[in-house]
């Protein structure tokens, strides 16, 4: 009788590819949320099961052998097709209750949401939310989030997505940096200020480009990647920023300055697993959120 086929399950898999995909255990218990000695015995557990080495050790950690390699396409196939399950399933609650997983930039989690989310938990008393504040696009189908806020269109397939809006930007600097170095009057003297801005990043060039402006890196005196420390900058006096025109125009300690350019607007998107979608809390919630972020989005008409 010929011998059956090696029992793996899922998670001996998942511990597999995440190895395969990190180039070490200890990367791999990171991404895993697990620890480095229980990944270690999954792997040698789909060793033992399979009777082969899926692994060898080199200088910067663990590349897959010729067997491991020509498992990683099967074990990709068996992590869609267990997404497919958990989405399938999840899709089919009927409970007006339970979490859901919201994430959105940190600038709007951080001055826009928290009232958004008051109302929803007031009028959902049974939905709980997760916030996770992130600048790094979060993979919806992997149920990374339920729902995303997002300042650019999804391109995800299976993602569902709404366009709310578009949020109006501002130029800003502190009273304290206004008083000491004075207050431009037009475009040209506000290149000749101190001005803070993304490193990295060239979200921030490209959109003083498209007003004809030939912005390169080394304009900005300051520089940061995250935008709610660009903003902090801002707030203590370091230079001239820009951010958007509802969040400076609250703060006592800035001055909106020029306000006759028109700087290019931010779009915001809701964007969630169309599986997903259907759910009745993720549905009221999505629902939510759009009655909740009209105000922020008002300002741009």
């Amino acid at each position: 009788m010929d011998n059956p086929l090696p029992h793996l399950d899922w998670s001996l898999m998942r511990a597999f590819l995440a190895v395969a995909e990190t180039g070490s255990l200890s990367a791999a218990a990171r991404a895993l949320g697990t620890s480095q000695p229980t990944l270690g015995r999954q792997v040698r557990e789909v060793e033992a099961r399979l009777g082969t080495a899926l692994f060898r050790r080199h200088a910067r950690g663990l590349e897959p052998t010729e067997t491991g390699a020509a498992l990683i396409g099967p074990a990709e196939r068996m992590r869609e097709a267990m997404r497919d399950v958990a989405l399938t399933a999840a899709g089919a609650e009927t409970r007006l209750e339970g979490t859901v997983r919201i994430t959105a930039s940190v600038m709007v989690s951080h001055f826009i949401l928290p009232r958004v989310l008051a109302a929803i938990r007031e009028a959902e008393p049974a939905i709980s939310i997760d916030l996770l504040p992130s600048d790094r696009s979060e993979n919806l189908l992997y149920r990374e989030a339920d729902i995303a806020i997002r300042m650019y269109r999804p391109t995800q397939l299976d993602v569902v997505t709404a366009k709310l809006g578009e949020v109006p930007m501002g130029i800003f600097a502190a009273r304290s940096y206004l008083a000491r170095r004075g207050r431009p009057q037009d475009a040209e003297q506000l290149l000749e200020h101190d001005l803070v801005g993304l490193d990295r990043d060239d979200l921030l060039i490209r959109g003083m480009r498209d007003l004809g402006w030939p912005a390169e890196r080394d304009w900005f005196a300051l520089r940061c990647d995250e935008q709610a420390v660009t903003w902090q900058l801002v707030r203590a006096g370091c230079g001239i920023g820009f951010t958007q025109r509802e969040i400076g125009q609250a703060d006592p300690l800035v001055e909106q300055l020029l306000p006759g350019i028109a700087l290019p607007r931010l779009p915001v998107w809701l964007a969630a697993p169309d599986a997903m979608r259907r759910t009745p809390r993720i549905r009221r919630v999505w629902e939510l959120l759009e009655t909740g972020l009209a105000p922020w989005l008002a300002g741009a008409s």
